[in-house]
Parts: structure tokens; sequence; C-alpha cells
């Protein structure tokens, strides 16, 4: 089958004999069938098969001087791929591709330039688009809602009517290609209203925009953080919202889509963090992804020592009773899971800022808790466990005693440690985990080995 034919297909599905069609394609220089290919695909199919292909077939599509991609599909690459890529092409081609994207697009776009690739592509642009490009990357942070918004959007005067609303939308070619929110603007450009456009559609034409506005809109300001403003669309059923400037003047507009994304990425970036990792791409080189991990498992090294030197002191201990040694890793493990279950929840609560100062006791106390009834559940099944295994009365209420220690420790630490973080400023999904895990190491391995001191009489 034809790369045409396969394309053609109404479920599309990268396979391997997709990507070896394009693969030869590309060694075969033959861009007209290559950009027939590429842009019969929807630009999401067409970014997921140019990144399944090897970097050298990718930098060789590249070389090829009348290649032509769909503006839209080099927004659907990942990160890493859009670097690689847009910093390959010639500043003539991402001014073009700059050209045909609304201006939300063209900031992540030129976010992932580098600087000598940006100054080529600014010689290429508009003046005026050049500035505002430059306005919003130098007064607005990274993951902020200016950094979100496009700059085209709907805005009309309260007086108004609907009848010059509607022919204004029919005659403006510089509004966004698709909006379902008409901001309204007193002189001085502040947003103080908003309409749904069918409920514009919906009222006769004589009708005042002010008369049918609604006059409480959420407000997002431009240097608002993109996860918070991803919980006020949650918050409020929003599917847009207009961007303000410190002034309260409207600057831009934010959709549902571009929240998605956030959320998305938001999401994926928690867990990834939990784990000690940062943000990878399938496209990422192994010295790249090493780099990014080692550090956290640096960290996790020297908490294992500490861990180690706790067993260290009760090593007399562990001589005597073996079975000591063999049970250690129950009470550990049993407290590691319980701790990583609370702080899941935690750091979610934390982040959809639902755990404030008002509940904060109340949860704390819920945890602990959690973690008493857990124990308490646990220490029969394991002490139940422990004696039919070793026929050890004592051994057996020694493992139970220290099960309901660690789980109650686990469920505390589990929610004040990351609480702490966020006090300190310390984003607590990143480092969260390596001392929770510390903490309930510690103090299992001292509940578990100083107890048995007492109760095994060694």
């Amino acid at each position: 089958m034809s790369i045409e034919q396969t394309i053609g297909n109404k479920t599309f599905e990268v396979t391997k004999e997709l990507i070896d069609s394009l693969t030869i394609l590309i060694d075969e220089k033959k861009v007209g069938e290559i950009n027939i290919a590429l842009n019969a695909l929807h630009p999401s199919d067409a970014a997921e098969l140019l990144s399944n292909l090897t970097e050298q077939s990718r930098y060789d599509l590249f070389l090829l001087e009348t290649i032509e991609l769909k503006a839209d599909t080099i927004v659907e690459l990942n990160n890493t791929l859009q670097k690689e890529i847009l910093n390959k092409l010639p500043a003539n081609a991402v001014a073009n591709i700059l050209n045909e994207l609304e201006s939300d697009n063209v900031l992540k776009i030129v976010s992932n330039l580098n600087k000598e690739k940006k100054l080529e592509v600014y010689e290429k642009i508009p003046l005026k688009e050049k500035q505002l490009i430059e306005e919003v990357l130098n007064i607005y942070p990274q993951d902020s809602a200016a950094r979100l918004m496009q700059t085209e959007y709907c805005a009309v005067s309260p007086n108004w009517t609907v009848g010059e609303t509607i022919d204004y939308l029919r005659e403006n070619e510089d509004l966004p290609k698709e909006f379902l929110q008409i901001f309204i603007v007193d002189n001085f450009g502040k947003l103080i209203g908003s309409i749904p456009s069918s409920r514009v559609l919906r009222n006769p034409r004589n009708i005042k925009m002010d008369n049918i506005m609604d006059r409480r809109p959420v407000l997002i300001n431009g240097d608002l953080d993109k996860e918070e403003v991803g919980n006020l669309f949650e918050q409020y059923n929003l599917v847009s919202a207009g961007v303000i400037d410190r002034n309260k003047k409207l600057i831009g507009m934010i959709t549902a889509d571009d929240i998605l994304t956030v959320v998305k990425e938001e999401g994926e970036e928690d867990v990834l963090k939990l784990a000690g990792v940062q943000d990878e791409e399938v496209t990422d080189n192994a010295f790249k992804i090493t780099k990014k991990r080692f550090i956290w498992l640096l960290i996790n090294l020297f908490t294992a020592v500490i861990a180690s030197r706790v067993i260290g002191l009760f090593d007399e201990n562990i001589e005597k009773v073996v079975a000591l040694a063999v049970l250690m890793p129950i009470v550990a493990s049993m407290g590691g899971n319980a701790a990583t279950q609370t702080l899941a929840v935690t750091i979610r609560l934390l982040a959809t800022k639902e755990l404030t100062t008002d509940n904060l006791f109340k949860i704390i106390n819920k945890e602990f808790c959690i973690g008493f009834l857990n124990g308490l559940f646990f220490s029969i099944i394991s002490a139940l466990f422990v004696f039919f295994w070793f026929y050890d009365f004592k051994l057996s209420i020694l493992i139970g005693i220290s099960m309901i220690i660690n789980m109650i420790f686990a469920g505390l630490s589990g929610i004040i440690i990351p609480v702490m973080l966020e006090k300190y400023k310390i984003d607590p999904a990143i480092a969260s985990t390596v001392f929770v895990t510390t903490i309930t190491d510690v103090i299992g391995f001292l509940s578990f080995l100083g107890l048995a001191s007492f109760v095994l009489g060694i």
C-alpha cells in the first residue's frame, strides 16, 4: 500500500509501513509526494508521524528546500521537536508559519526559537507584530496567562446595538477565526462585561449591548499563573475569558482549548515531579534525560544512606534475631506506600487550592485517623502472618505495633511536608517524595528495631 492510500484510510494510525514509506520518499527527495502526503493529514496526525521519524530522517526532510508543512502541524509538535525543526527551517519559512497562526500560537513558536533564528525571523515580519510579541515575552513570565492568550478578540462598546455589532462582526477582518464571547469595553478599553455570541444573534437588532451583557465578567490578569487560569475556567465553567493588564484594560482572550492543553500538561508535570522526573519527551536523547534525572537520584542516594545508618544502630539486635532483617522491609514498604497515597492527594489539593489554612488541621486530623485505622487493620493481618510464619507471639506483637506507628507517621508526613514546602515557596510536587520516603523509612526502622529491644528483650 502506498503512503497516499494509507493516509486515505478513515482511521489513521502511525505504522512501521507508513514511517518506512515516508522515509523512502525523503531518501529519494520526492518533495512533491511528501508535501501531498503530509498536508493530506490532520495536523496532529502529521505531527505524530514526524515525531516517529528518526532524527536523521527529519534532518534530511528539512534540508529539502521546497518542503511545505501546515503551520498547525508545527504547533502540534512537542517542544523538543518544535525547537529542532524551527531552528533548521529558513527564516522566511518560519515567518510564513507565523503569518498563518493566531497570536497565541505565534507566542509558542517564537518562544522555541534560538536567539539567532529569532532575530532573522523578526526581519521578515511586520514591525507591529514584532513589537507585540516582544512586549508579551518581556513583560509576562513563561507560565503566565498572557503567554496563553490570543490578542485577536471581539470587543465593542456598551452603547452599540445588536445590529451594529453583527455588522461589525461581518465586516472586520482582524477578528479571530472562532470566538464564543463578545467583550464589552468602556471608552478607556477597560473590560466591563461580556456577552455570548449566541445571545447577540437571538436578540432584535435595535437592542443595546448594555441591556443584555453580563456585568460581572471573570477577569484574568495577564501575569496570573496558567494553573490558576485553569482553576478559574473549571470553577466558573468558562468557554473563554478576557485577559487584562495592570490597568484592567483588555489585552487578549483565552479559550477553553488552550486550557485543556494546560490541564493536561500540568497533570503530567505533577505526576513526573512526584517521581523525581522533569518534563521529558520521547524524542529527547539519552544523555539529556540522564542529566534531568541525575540530581534527584543523587539526593535519594544520600537519604537512603541516612536510613541505612539507622539500621546500623541496631546491627547487634539483627545479629541476635535474624527474623528482624526479614521483616524490616514489610514495615518500611507499607509506610512508604501509605505516605505516597496521602502525598498524591495533598499535591492535588494544593494544586486546586482546596487545601487552605481554614481546613488544614481538619485534614491533618483526618489523615491521622486514616493512618491509625489502616495501621490497626494491617497490624492484625501482619501479626497473624508473622505468627504463623515464625510461631513467635512477641515478634507478632512487635510488627503489629510498628505497623500502627509507621502508618500514622506516613499519613502525617504525606500532608505536613508538602504543606511546609509550599509555605517556603518550594514546589512540593518536586521535593516532597524524597523527604517523605526518608521519614517513613527512618520512622519505620526506628519503631521496629527500637521496640524489638523491649518486646523481645534483646
